[in-house]
């Protein structure tokens, strides 16, 4: 079997990749899985400086998923290149790099510092924009064009990836990445959501609102990734509450050139080999040599 997939110029020995923000820097998840396994690690999300994050508490479960509101906490740049870059590179893995920032300018500066040195980055432009009273990068079409444009000139080695939000739009979105010269789309975010403890009448996160993922988005995902699958030409990874290999290969099935696992992490520490054996027993049992003839197989007569 052929499990061997690629994201633009970025070979993968097979689909599977960790989602931001749910594997550390790697080095958290090693003891427990052996990173040369994976088609790549994708580290949570660095800005320029380190965030310390939202106060606690900033993670409460829900039926079938979870909410989340970290605050977008990490050791910054500076950090990150000195001391989990190195570590990671001690695999034979790619190692993506999620990117944030509050002005445009912060965007700019982490792809340039980062091009070379990994082999992708990730634009997550789900960040408030200060510059711009706060409005998600995300939101508007013009600010989201922008930053990517702005990027694509810092990124010249690295394959350039953007992480899309749920929203009603995401294919208009996703046509304006691929215009300005995106490598591959990354879908689905959380999706903002809330919880209320009704004995206290308070927040369950201090935040108010923090982001839904797990199991009870994955329906939401699958659609998306359909969506813009069936809008674009270039490569979409898929991921929202992927839990087993046969939820991989829904994925897969949509459109979805490799799968990202993000909340099954905390549920099972090995969850990313638990899916790729998933996958592997999966194309077994239908007899499929090459995973990439899996992508976008949906059958429909629509």
């Amino acid at each position: 079997m052929n499990l061997s997939v690629r994201i633009s110029s970025m070979k993968m020995k097979n689909p599977v990749m960790t989602a931001s923000g749910t594997f550390g820097y790697g080095e958290e998840y090693s003891e427990f899985v052996d990173l040369n396994s994976l088609g790549a690690v994708v580290v949570k999300g660095i800005s320029l400086k380190p965030r310390e994050g939202n106060p606690p508490p900033r993670i409460w479960e829900t039926p079938c998923g979870m909410l989340n509101s970290i605050g977008l906490q990490n050791v910054g740049l500076e950090e990150f290149l000195k001391f989990k870059l190195p570590f990671l590179r001690q695999f034979d893995t790619n190692v993506v790099v999620n990117i944030l920032g509050e002005t445009l300018e912060e965007y700019v500066q982490l792809c340039e510092a980062l091009d070379k040195v990994v082999e992708a980055i990730e634009l997550n432009l789900s960040c408030p924009n200060v510059k711009k009273g706060g409005i998600l990068f995300s939101e508007d079409p013009e600010i989201f064009k922008k930053v990517i444009e702005e990027s694509r000139k810092k990124i010249k080695h690295s394959v350039m990836i953007v992480k899309l939000s749920p929203m009603s739009d995401v294919k208009k979105f996703a046509k304006i990445a691929e215009q300005e010269g995106v490598d591959a789309l990354s879908l689905i975010n959380t999706i903002p959501a809330m919880a209320i403890d009704i004995h206290t009448r308070r927040p369950r996160l201090s935040n108010l609102v923090g982001g839904l993922s797990g199991p009870a988005i994955r329906p939401v995902g699958v659609k998306m990734v359909w969506d813009v699958f069936s809008t674009v030409g270039i490569p979409v990874i898929g991921m929202g509450g992927i839990i087993t290999g046969e939820d991989a290969i829904e994925y897969i099935l949509a459109g979805a050139t490799a799968i990202a696992v993000g909340t099954a992490n905390f549920v099972y520490p090995d969850a990313t080999i638990r899916i790729l054996n998933g996958i592997e027993k999966y194309m077994r049992l239908y007899n499929i040599e090459d995973i990439n003839s899996l992508v976008g197989g949906l059958i429909w007569e629509g």
